[in-house]
């Protein structure tokens, strides 16, 4: 979705920079400019949410392992005696 939403601006950047009086030189290096900034934008985007993907998929790890070392077992619970059989 995060690139169609970019190919969408960079399209709209490019119409609005069409509609401009400057050469059509002018406006395809902008054009190239406002594409690269954006794909820039969208690999910056990217890889914060990476990053904040790691640290919180870490602090997870962490807190199950303390969860695990801290949580004692259970106590065993003897089984019921065969059915049959009388309790002492």
């Amino acid at each position: 979705m995060q690139k169609s939403i970019a190919y969408a601006l960079m399209l709209a950047a490019t119409l609005g920079l069409a509609a401009c009086d400057k050469p059509s030189e002018d406006k395809a290096e902008e054009a190239r400019e406002a594409q690269s900034e954006a794909q820039e934008s969208m690999n910056d985007a990217a890889e914060h949410s990476n990053d904040a993907a790691r640290a919180a998929d870490e602090a997870a790890q962490e807190r199950a392992e303390e969860n695990n070392a801290a949580t004692p077992a259970p106590p065993a619970i003897p089984a019921p005696p065969p059915a049959g059989q009388q309790q002492q």
